[in-house]
Protein backbone atom coordinates (compact mmCIF):
# COMPACT_ATOMS: atom_id res chain seq x y z
CA UNK A 1 0.00 0.00 0.00
CA UNK A 2 1.62 3.60 -0.59
CA UNK A 3 1.94 5.60 1.75
CA UNK A 4 2.32 9.73 1.18
CA UNK A 5 5.68 9.39 2.33
CA UNK A 6 6.43 6.27 -0.46
CA UNK A 7 5.30 8.65 -2.88
CA UNK A 8 7.35 11.53 -2.01
CA UNK A 9 10.40 8.99 -1.74
CA UNK A 10 9.12 8.34 -5.09
CA UNK A 11 8.68 11.91 -6.36
CA UNK A 12 12.52 12.95 -5.15
CA UNK A 13 14.38 9.81 -6.89
CA UNK A 14 12.26 11.04 -10.01
CA UNK A 15 13.32 14.90 -9.70
CA UNK A 16 16.99 13.27 -8.69
CA UNK A 17 17.41 11.39 -11.81
CA UNK A 18 15.68 12.28 -14.80
CA UNK A 19 14.77 11.02 -17.90
CA UNK A 20 17.39 11.99 -20.18
CA UNK A 21 16.11 12.91 -24.08
CA UNK A 22 17.09 10.47 -26.81
CA UNK A 23 17.69 12.84 -30.04
CA UNK A 24 16.22 11.31 -32.99
CA UNK A 25 19.00 9.67 -35.56
CA UNK A 26 19.02 11.34 -38.92
CA UNK A 27 18.67 9.36 -42.40
CA UNK A 28 16.69 6.07 -42.99
CA UNK A 29 16.55 3.60 -40.33
CA UNK A 30 15.35 0.37 -40.39
CA UNK A 31 11.54 0.05 -39.88
CA UNK A 32 10.65 -2.12 -36.52
CA UNK A 33 7.59 -2.70 -35.14
CA UNK A 34 6.86 -4.26 -31.44
CA UNK A 35 5.13 -8.39 -31.87
CA UNK A 36 2.81 -7.54 -29.09
CA UNK A 37 1.28 -4.74 -31.36
CA UNK A 38 0.90 -6.95 -34.10
CA UNK A 39 -0.70 -9.87 -32.81
CA UNK A 40 -3.37 -8.17 -30.91
CA UNK A 41 -6.19 -5.80 -31.57
CA UNK A 42 -4.85 -2.77 -30.16
CA UNK A 43 -5.69 0.22 -31.98
CA UNK A 44 -8.58 1.18 -34.16
CA UNK A 45 -9.05 0.12 -37.51
CA UNK A 46 -11.06 3.15 -39.38
CA UNK A 47 -10.42 6.75 -39.61
CA UNK A 48 -14.02 7.56 -38.36
CA UNK A 49 -13.91 8.56 -34.47
CA UNK A 50 -13.84 5.46 -32.28
CA UNK A 51 -15.63 5.32 -29.31
CA UNK A 52 -16.34 1.64 -28.41
CA UNK A 53 -13.81 0.07 -26.65
CA UNK A 54 -11.87 -2.64 -27.75
CA UNK A 55 -12.35 -6.45 -25.61
CA UNK A 56 -10.13 -9.02 -26.68
CA UNK A 57 -9.71 -12.17 -24.40
CA UNK A 58 -7.81 -15.26 -25.09
CA UNK A 59 -6.63 -18.40 -22.38
CA UNK A 60 -4.39 -16.04 -20.29
CA UNK A 61 -4.74 -12.44 -21.58
CA UNK A 62 -6.89 -10.12 -21.64
CA UNK A 63 -7.16 -6.66 -23.43
CA UNK A 64 -9.05 -3.59 -23.13
CA UNK A 65 -8.76 -0.44 -24.97
CA UNK A 66 -10.32 2.78 -24.03
CA UNK A 67 -10.30 5.88 -25.35
CA UNK A 68 -11.51 9.74 -24.16
CA UNK A 69 -14.65 10.92 -25.89
CA UNK A 70 -12.97 14.07 -27.08
CA UNK A 71 -10.32 12.26 -29.27
CA UNK A 72 -11.48 8.67 -29.93
CA UNK A 73 -9.43 5.37 -29.95
CA UNK A 74 -5.82 5.78 -31.59
CA UNK A 75 -5.51 4.10 -34.83
CA UNK A 76 -3.74 2.08 -36.71
CA UNK A 77 -2.18 5.01 -38.25
CA UNK A 78 -1.67 6.96 -35.72
CA UNK A 79 0.28 3.67 -34.37
CA UNK A 80 2.81 4.28 -37.31
CA UNK A 81 4.47 7.25 -34.57
CA UNK A 82 4.99 4.11 -32.04
CA UNK A 83 6.78 2.13 -35.15
CA UNK A 84 8.60 5.46 -35.60
CA UNK A 85 9.81 5.50 -31.52
CA UNK A 86 10.51 1.64 -31.72
CA UNK A 87 13.00 2.16 -34.87
CA UNK A 88 14.56 4.92 -33.44
CA UNK A 89 14.90 2.84 -29.64
CA UNK A 90 16.19 -0.53 -31.44
CA UNK A 91 18.72 1.83 -34.02
CA UNK A 92 20.17 3.77 -30.75
CA UNK A 93 20.21 0.09 -28.11
CA UNK A 94 22.29 -1.64 -31.57
CA UNK A 95 24.73 1.07 -31.91
CA UNK A 96 25.53 1.52 -28.95
CA UNK A 97 23.63 4.49 -27.42
CA UNK A 98 22.17 5.38 -24.69
CA UNK A 99 18.20 4.65 -24.52
CA UNK A 100 15.80 6.68 -23.12
CA UNK A 101 11.79 7.02 -22.80
CA UNK A 102 12.14 10.45 -23.59
CA UNK A 103 12.19 10.84 -28.04
CA UNK A 104 12.88 14.36 -29.36
CA UNK A 105 12.71 14.83 -33.18
CA UNK A 106 11.27 17.40 -35.41
CA UNK A 107 8.27 16.98 -36.92
CA UNK A 108 9.77 16.93 -40.23
CA UNK A 109 11.71 13.86 -39.44
CA UNK A 110 9.12 12.03 -38.31
CA UNK A 111 7.14 12.49 -41.18
CA UNK A 112 9.75 11.87 -43.78
CA UNK A 113 10.02 8.41 -42.01
CA UNK A 114 6.84 7.27 -42.24
CA UNK A 115 6.42 8.40 -45.90
CA UNK A 116 4.15 11.74 -45.51
CA UNK A 117 3.42 14.97 -46.63
CA UNK A 118 5.15 18.25 -44.98
CA UNK A 119 2.69 20.25 -45.28
CA UNK A 120 0.55 22.46 -42.31
CA UNK A 121 -2.15 19.72 -42.68
CA UNK A 122 0.46 16.75 -42.39
CA UNK A 123 1.63 18.01 -39.33
CA UNK A 124 -1.98 18.81 -37.82
CA UNK A 125 -2.76 15.39 -38.09
CA UNK A 126 0.72 14.43 -36.70
CA UNK A 127 -0.68 16.67 -33.58
CA UNK A 128 -3.70 14.83 -33.19
CA UNK A 129 -2.36 11.61 -34.11
CA UNK A 130 0.01 12.26 -30.56
CA UNK A 131 -3.14 13.48 -28.93
CA UNK A 132 -5.00 10.32 -29.41
CA UNK A 133 -2.15 7.97 -28.19
CA UNK A 134 -2.04 9.95 -25.32
CA UNK A 135 -5.75 10.37 -24.58
CA UNK A 136 -5.76 6.15 -25.56
CA UNK A 137 -5.61 3.84 -22.35
CA UNK A 138 -4.46 0.41 -22.26
CA UNK A 139 -5.13 -2.30 -19.47
CA UNK A 140 -3.52 -5.86 -20.36
CA UNK A 141 -2.52 -8.75 -18.53
CA UNK A 142 0.10 -9.37 -21.85
CA UNK A 143 3.75 -9.49 -20.42
CA UNK A 144 2.28 -9.83 -17.07
CA UNK A 145 3.82 -12.51 -14.79
CA UNK A 146 0.66 -13.71 -13.34
CA UNK A 147 -2.52 -13.45 -15.92
CA UNK A 148 -5.04 -11.67 -13.43
CA UNK A 149 -2.18 -8.79 -13.03
CA UNK A 150 -2.74 -6.34 -15.38
CA UNK A 151 -0.77 -3.39 -16.48
CA UNK A 152 -2.48 0.28 -17.54
CA UNK A 153 -1.04 3.10 -19.45
CA UNK A 154 -1.51 5.50 -22.41
CA UNK A 155 0.93 4.88 -25.63
CA UNK A 156 1.90 8.66 -24.97
CA UNK A 157 2.89 9.68 -21.35
CA UNK A 158 3.04 12.72 -22.17
CA UNK A 159 4.35 15.13 -25.73
CA UNK A 160 5.43 18.37 -25.71
CA UNK A 161 5.41 20.89 -28.49
CA UNK A 162 8.05 23.41 -29.10
CA UNK A 163 7.82 26.75 -31.26
CA UNK A 164 9.68 29.56 -31.99
CA UNK A 165 7.68 33.41 -31.13
CA UNK A 166 5.71 33.29 -34.42
CA UNK A 167 4.28 29.47 -33.69
CA UNK A 168 6.51 27.65 -36.18
CA UNK A 169 7.10 24.27 -35.03
CA UNK A 170 10.54 23.90 -34.09
CA UNK A 171 10.76 19.89 -32.52
CA UNK A 172 8.64 17.63 -30.27
CA UNK A 173 9.32 15.47 -27.17
CA UNK A 174 7.57 12.27 -26.96
CA UNK A 175 7.68 10.54 -23.49
CA UNK A 176 6.71 6.63 -24.16
CA UNK A 177 5.18 3.98 -21.59
CA UNK A 178 7.48 1.77 -19.40
CA UNK A 179 5.25 -1.20 -21.11
CA UNK A 180 6.43 -0.23 -25.09
CA UNK A 181 9.54 1.24 -23.59
CA UNK A 182 10.73 -2.25 -21.97
CA UNK A 183 9.12 -4.22 -25.01
CA UNK A 184 10.88 -2.23 -27.89
CA UNK A 185 14.60 -3.25 -26.06
CA UNK A 186 13.79 -7.06 -25.84
CA UNK A 187 15.16 -8.38 -29.65
CA UNK A 188 13.02 -10.82 -29.11
CA UNK A 189 10.07 -8.92 -29.02
CA UNK A 190 11.17 -6.75 -31.97
CA UNK A 191 10.85 -7.33 -35.69
CA UNK A 192 11.62 -5.72 -38.72
CA UNK A 193 8.44 -4.62 -41.75
CA UNK A 194 9.10 -3.71 -44.92
CA UNK A 195 8.77 0.28 -45.44
CA UNK A 196 6.57 -0.74 -48.13
CA UNK A 197 3.91 -0.91 -45.29
CA UNK A 198 3.41 2.64 -44.50
CA UNK A 199 1.94 2.89 -48.46
CA UNK A 200 -0.79 0.44 -47.49
CA UNK A 201 -4.21 2.82 -47.15
CA UNK A 202 -6.76 0.33 -45.72
CA UNK A 203 -7.06 -0.62 -42.26
CA UNK A 204 -8.12 -3.70 -42.29
CA UNK A 205 -4.91 -3.97 -44.76
CA UNK A 206 -2.34 -2.56 -42.62
CA UNK A 207 -3.32 -4.39 -39.87
CA UNK A 208 -3.54 -7.81 -41.81
CA UNK A 209 0.00 -6.82 -43.46
CA UNK A 210 1.36 -6.75 -39.58
CA UNK A 211 -0.28 -9.95 -38.51
CA UNK A 212 1.07 -12.10 -41.41
CA UNK A 213 4.58 -10.53 -40.73
CA UNK A 214 4.32 -11.78 -36.97
CA UNK A 215 3.07 -15.00 -37.74
CA UNK A 216 4.37 -16.01 -41.06
CA UNK A 217 7.77 -14.55 -40.75
CA UNK A 218 9.89 -16.74 -42.88
CA UNK A 219 8.43 -20.35 -42.90
CA UNK A 220 8.50 -21.34 -46.22
CA UNK A 221 5.23 -23.92 -45.30
CA UNK A 222 3.06 -21.03 -44.61
CA UNK A 223 0.40 -19.60 -42.07
CA UNK A 224 -3.14 -20.35 -41.62
CA UNK A 225 -5.91 -18.38 -39.87
CA UNK A 226 -9.88 -19.29 -40.14
CA UNK A 227 -11.74 -16.19 -40.96
CA UNK A 228 -13.98 -16.09 -38.13
CA UNK A 229 -10.38 -16.06 -35.57
CA UNK A 230 -9.59 -13.32 -37.48
CA UNK A 231 -12.03 -11.05 -37.17
CA UNK A 232 -12.11 -11.58 -33.59
CA UNK A 233 -8.39 -11.08 -33.18
CA UNK A 234 -8.95 -7.40 -35.36
CA UNK A 235 -11.40 -5.84 -32.91
CA UNK A 236 -13.30 -4.82 -35.89
CA UNK A 237 -16.93 -3.00 -35.46
CA UNK A 238 -17.54 -3.78 -39.12
CA UNK A 239 -19.80 -6.91 -39.85
CA UNK A 240 -18.08 -10.13 -40.07
CA UNK A 241 -19.93 -10.39 -44.03
CA UNK A 242 -18.20 -7.10 -44.65
CA UNK A 243 -14.94 -8.04 -42.81
CA UNK A 244 -14.74 -11.66 -44.99
CA UNK A 245 -15.48 -9.09 -48.23
CA UNK A 246 -12.69 -7.01 -47.51
CA UNK A 247 -10.05 -10.09 -46.67
CA UNK A 248 -11.28 -11.73 -49.80
CA UNK A 249 -10.05 -8.33 -52.35
CA UNK A 250 -7.09 -8.06 -50.16
CA UNK A 251 -6.75 -11.98 -51.45
CA UNK A 252 -7.21 -10.79 -54.91
CA UNK A 253 -4.59 -7.47 -55.20
CA UNK A 254 -2.23 -9.25 -53.61
CA UNK A 255 -0.89 -6.20 -52.59
CA UNK A 256 1.73 -7.39 -49.40
CA UNK A 257 5.04 -7.14 -50.03
CA UNK A 258 6.69 -10.03 -49.48
CA UNK A 259 4.03 -12.15 -48.80
CA UNK A 260 1.35 -14.23 -50.37
CA UNK A 261 -2.04 -14.76 -49.82
CA UNK A 262 -5.12 -17.50 -50.66
CA UNK A 263 -8.40 -18.34 -49.41
CA UNK A 264 -9.01 -22.44 -48.53
CA UNK A 265 -11.22 -23.83 -46.87
CA UNK A 266 -10.61 -26.45 -43.67
CA UNK A 267 -11.78 -29.53 -43.28
CA UNK A 268 -14.37 -28.87 -40.88
CA UNK A 269 -15.30 -26.67 -44.31
CA UNK A 270 -14.43 -23.41 -42.20
CA UNK A 271 -13.00 -20.55 -44.61
CA UNK A 272 -9.47 -19.91 -43.96
CA UNK A 273 -6.53 -17.20 -45.08
CA UNK A 274 -3.40 -18.70 -46.40
CA UNK A 275 -0.07 -16.82 -46.68
CA UNK A 276 3.29 -17.74 -47.57
CA UNK A 277 6.82 -15.71 -47.87
CA UNK A 278 8.26 -15.16 -51.23
CA UNK A 279 10.99 -12.90 -52.90
CA UNK A 280 11.04 -10.32 -55.56
CA UNK A 281 11.70 -13.31 -57.59
CA UNK A 282 8.90 -15.42 -57.20
CA UNK A 283 6.26 -14.70 -59.96
CA UNK A 284 3.45 -15.27 -57.85
CA UNK A 285 4.02 -12.11 -55.87
CA UNK A 286 5.83 -10.29 -58.76
CA UNK A 287 2.55 -10.35 -61.36
CA UNK A 288 0.32 -10.28 -58.26
CA UNK A 289 -2.27 -12.60 -59.05
CA UNK A 290 -3.43 -16.29 -57.27
CA UNK A 291 -3.74 -18.84 -59.87
CA UNK A 292 -4.72 -21.45 -57.94
CA UNK A 293 -6.03 -21.65 -54.45
CA UNK A 294 -3.89 -22.97 -51.99
CA UNK A 295 -5.19 -26.48 -50.64
CA UNK A 296 -5.26 -27.64 -47.08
Amino acid sequence: MWTSSGVARVADRAAAQPLQTLYAAPGELAVRDLQDLMAYPFFSLGKSRRLEPIEYRSTGLSIRVEGAHEYGLATIWDADVLIWATSQLVHARDTGLPTSQRLAATPHAILTFLGRGRSLRDYVRLKAALDRLQATSVATSLRQHASRRLHRFSWLSEWTEHADGCGRPLGLELILPEWLYAGALESSLVLTLDRAYFALTGGIERWLYRLVRKHGGRQQSGWQFELSHLYRKSGSTSRYSDFAGDLRRLVVAQRFPGYRLALTHTRSRAEALVFFPCSSSDSWCRNGTVHNPVDH
